[in-house]
Parts: C-alpha cells; sequence; structure tokens
C-alpha cells in the first residue's frame, strides 16, 4: 500500500513538532518546515529517521512572500494527502499604538498569506480523501491585548478555513481549523513569561492545567483519519474546556 505523505509548517516545536511525530506515528511520511533552531530540526529529523520516516526538512522563511513561494516551489512537486499549517510567531508584545507595521505585516503574512498560497498551489494535486489541517488559537474568541497581529491572523485564517473546506469540497478534501487553548509551548511561554500569571491561568481552565502539544496532535491525528471524513469547515476547540 502506498505510503501517505503530510507536510507541516513550523514543525521543529512546540505545537508542530508534537504533530510531526504522531504523524509519523500514524504511518505517514512526514516533512516539515522550519525557520532557525538548527538544533531542534536536527534532533527530530534524527528521530524521524530512527523511525524509518523518510520525509524532508524545509528551511523555510514564511514571514516573507518570496520564501513562501520559494517553499511552493521546493515541495510542489510532491502530492500530500495531508497539510498542516502551523507556523507562526510572536515577535513584539505591544499595544496597537505602539505596534511596529512590520510586526503586524510579518504576523498576516506568517498567520494568512502563507496557508492561502499553500492550499492555493499544494490541493491541486493532492488526492481525493486529503486533510488540510490549519492550527488557530483560542485568541480568536479571547484576544489577549498585544498581540493584534496574531490575534487577527488567527481569525482569518479561521475564515480561510471555512471557504476552503467548501471550493476543496468536491475534490473530496477536508479543511478543517485547531483552536487550541493555553498550550505548554515554547512561543506560549514568550506570550506569558511570569511563572505566576501562567498558574493562575491554569486555575481558570475547567480541566485544571495547561494543553500538552501532544493534546493538540492527537485531534490532528484524528482529522488526518478517514474517521473524520464526514468533518469539514469545522473550527474545532482543544481548550480544557475554555
Amino acid at each position: 500500500m502506498k505510503t501517505k505523505k503530510a507536510l507541516v509548517t513550523g514543525g521543529s516545536s512546540g505545537i508542530g513538532r508534537a504533530i510531526v511525530k504522531r504523524l509519523a506515528s500514524d504511518g505517514f511520511q512526514v516533512s516539515f518546515t522550519w525557520h532557525s533552531d538548527s538544533s531542534a530540526t536536527q534532533s527530530l529529523a534524527e528521530d524521524l529517521s530512527a523511525c524509518g520516516n523518510s520525509g524532508y526538512a524545509f528551511q523555510a522563511n514564511l514571514s516573507s512572500v518570496e520564501g513562501i513561494q520559494r517553499l511552493v516551489s521546493d515541495v510542489k512537486a510532491e502530492s500530500f494527502d495531508v497539510l498542516v499549517n502551523n507556523a507562526m510567531s510572536v515577535t513584539e508584545i505591544a499595544p496597537i499604538t505602539e505596534t511596529q507595521l512590520t510586526t503586524w505585516q510579518e504576523n498576516l503574512t506568517i498567520g494568512v498569506t502563507a496557508p492561502f498560497l499553500l492550499i492555493k498551489h499544494l490541493s491541486p494535486a493532492m488526492p481525493t480523501g486529503s486533510s488540510i489541517i490549519n492550527i488557530s488559537s483560542l485568541n480568536t474568541a479571547m484576544p489577549q491585548p498585544g498581540i493584534a497581529g496574531y490575534c487577527a491572523a488567527k481569525s482569518a485564517l479561521e475564515s480561510l478555513t471555512q471557504v476552503a473546506a467548501k471550493e476543496l469540497a468536491s475534490q473530496g478534501i477536508t479543511v478543517n481549523a485547531l483552536r487550541p487553548g493555553p498550550t505548554d509551548t515554547p512561543g506560549n511561554r514568550a506570550v506569558n513569561p511570569d511563572p505566576a500569571i501562567r498558574e493562575q491561568i491554569a486555575t481558570m481552565i475547567p480541566l485544571g492545567r495547561y494543553g500538552q502539544p501532544e493534546d493538540v496532535a492527537g485531534v490532528a491525528s484524528f482529522l488526518a483519519s478517514k474517521d473524520a471524513r464526514w468533518m469539514t469547515g469545522q473550527v474545532i476547540s482543544v481548550t480544557g474546556g475554555l
């Protein structure tokens, strides 16, 4: 039987890394993109290789259209069964009045333009039964001050998800989004560096703890499976009850 292929953007750390490892354990040949953390990328590639995974690690700068187009050129020859648009970053925490335009543009480019262009160029070659999974954020429903660009990008990604689901349904491709709540990742710790604040947030979560990247990866695994063939256009909260 033909091995199915998956591509995960922002796969070297956090939720993306957990999704890469979960899909690999599910039997996918998983490729992923990374930007600057060569050490984390190397360790992940070694873990995957040890498990017999023959995917690729593509270095990509998704903060520019040129960088996104280079990635598209690198991967377009492949026919992926699963595309996970996960890459995102928080490079500045500031109120709107102090947010740099470059930060706003970078958030939208990584968070919306990259998924748009990858869906645009990769979906025509994706076979019937394929899945596109976009990683959103609880910040679309409960926006946090200081990260306006991030929140706007994630909200736009959810709308893109629902449009793409309708447009690609005739091709047999499902498109869904995951909306993680507070999750213990490097990105989350950058936004909330104070341990006391993190503990306070944890007490507000009905299940009483921060999520782990593997919690989100498990739901992504379901969406990538045949068991989710009747689900499309959905935004699924993975929030511990928030």
